[in-house]
């Protein structure tokens, strides 16, 4: 894509104005890093706040009378245990029960919202979508009157609660309350991609700047790239789409049984393919691991063998500033996917030697 036909988040000037290094990111120009780089960003967000734009998210909202059911069937979660002011992380699949993308999704009063990976915005679209059949529902696709923003780290609440009269503090993890904050009519979610605690913010695109300008500066928030979203969300274990999970792998493959509820009382897509695998057991599974030689990177794409053997790719991988250390991630048959496990890994012509290990990297601080 040229840069022309690159689309831009309402905060794109913003990013331009800081210093950012603009990249092209699924479909986007987004910020990868500002000025102080990506191990000071992931530094701030471990130890202190920093704030994320992700406008480029998808949101999709659905509603009208058959909206639960709707939802049930196109995702493996159980949207029926989510009270108005909840969310959960789900997954939309294909009959075969691999990922179409991973999703969160959101319970109002009146409606449900889903956010998706930038880069799947218009396949998970169209996946939906022809599921309507005679669903009693409407289907809006929000993502580009919507921004969101990642409020990220240990004094991520003290920040917001600095700028709104809701109670932050009392959220749950994986609640939500809607509020102004800092004069801007959002909503506020304690989500994120961090393994830090932290929050999410939508609101109107117009209104972006306003938000953005409340929390970033000296003595508040530090401007976070995609660059340490990445190296942040690796060390948490957290899965990416288009590396760790794609439509290949399914969620019990990848370590995600929990998002699958085979008995909800509802059929989903993907569901008798997930039966059998739970009954079968998986043939492989996700594994974190660690390089032992110095000065390596494995980077995605890179061959993994086990016993001299090719069995998988690396999934992610770089060095991260918390771990300190070359990390990833690969998929190794399921009887040797445990901690301990040595693999090697070809870095550029040369076999590297590495050890899977137990994920996360860095423990959870997420408030429960």
């Amino acid at each position: 894509m040229t840069t022309e036909t690159l689309k831009r988040t309402p905060l794109h000037d913003v990013h331009v104005a800081l210093g950012a290094k603009m990249v092209p990111f699924a479909g986007f120009e987004m910020p990868v890093s500002y000025p102080e780089g990506i191990s000071a960003e992931h530094k701030a967000v471990r130890e202190n706040v920093g704030v994320f734009d992700v406008s480029h998210m998808g949101e999709f909202e659905i509603s009208g009378p058959d909206r639960n059911a709707f939802v049930q069937r196109v995702t493996c979660n159980d949207v029926g245990a989510l009270k108005p002011g909840q969310a959960q992380y789900s997954g939309i699949l294909t009959k075969d029960g691999t990922f179409v993308d991973d999703c969160l999704v959101y319970r109002f009063e009146d409606k449900l919202m889903m956010v998706v990976n930038a880069s799947n915005i218009q396949k998970d679209w169209d996946h939906i979508v022809a599921q309507k059949a005679g669903a009693n529902v409407r289907l809006r696709d929000i993502s580009d009157e919507t921004a969101l923003l990642a409020v990220q780290g240990p004094k991520a609440e003290a920040l917001i609660g600095q700028l709104t009269s809701l109670g932050v503090a009392m959220i749950p993890y994986y609640h939500f309350a809607q509020a102004k904050v800092a004069g801007v009519q959002c909503f506020v979610s304690r989500t994120g991609y961090t393994g830090e605690d932290g929050f999410e913010l939508y609101c109107r695109a117009a209104d972006a700047e306003t938000l953005w300008h409340a929390f970033v500066g000296a003595g508040r928030a530090e401007p976070v790239g995609l660059g340490a979203r990445d190296t942040l969300r690796l060390e948490a274990g957290l899965p990416l789409y288009g590396n760790d999970i794609d439509d290949t792998t399914t969620p019990y493959e990848a370590g995600l049984a929990f998002i699958v509820k085979l008995d909800k009382g509802s059929p989903f897509t993907g569901l008798d393919t997930l039966k059998r695998q739970k009954l079968e057991g998986v043939k492989r599974r996700l594994v974190g691991f660690k390089l032992t030689e110095p000065k390596t990177v494995a980077r995605p794409g890179f061959p993994v063998f086990l016993d001299g053997t090719q069995v998988d790719m690396v999934r992610s991988g770089t060095v991260t500033p918390t771990v300190n250390a070359a990390i990833g991630t690969t998929y190794l048959p399921a009887d040797r996917a445990k901690p301990g496990t040595k693999i090697e890994i070809d870095v550029r012509g040369k076999k590297v030697s590495a050890e899977a290990v137990k994920m996360p990297f860095v423990p959870h601080r997420t408030k429960k």
